[in-house]
């Protein structure tokens, strides 16, 4: 893949690890998330929807067609995400530029 665009829509991907990721947040209050790989959204959706004390999600994906897939996921919670183009590997960069310290959860599959 050349990292321009996705080989799934939304209603192809299926996030498996659902049940893993809102056990380990379950405890927790979230105000910010970082999530390195971001895909179509699924696991984004479900964590969102699960702590709706999320102040600010960072959706991070090199694909923009995932990218573009996810907004739509997403939609709901359009005003939390912050949509980015780029590698999780670019993480302090990516929060740096938000102005942001520190992460509360962070999610990397």
């Amino acid at each position: 893949m050349t990292g321009e665009t996705a080989a799934v829509s939304s209603n192809d991907h299926i996030p498996i690890m659902v049940s893993e990721l809102l056990t380990a947040f379950e405890p927790v209050q979230i105000k910010v998330f970082y999530d390195g790989t971001l895909g179509a959204g699924g696991h984004a959706a479900q964590i969102l929807e699960a702590h709706p004390e999320i102040e600010r999600y960072i959706g991070v994906d090199r694909d923009t067609g995932a990218l573009a897939i996810a907004k739509k996921t997403l939609k709901p919670w359009s005003g939390k995400v912050d949509f980015v183009h780029g590698n999780f590997s670019d993480l302090d960069s990516h929060l740096t530029e938000r102005g942001i310290d520190a992460v509360d959860g962070f999610f990397l599959t």
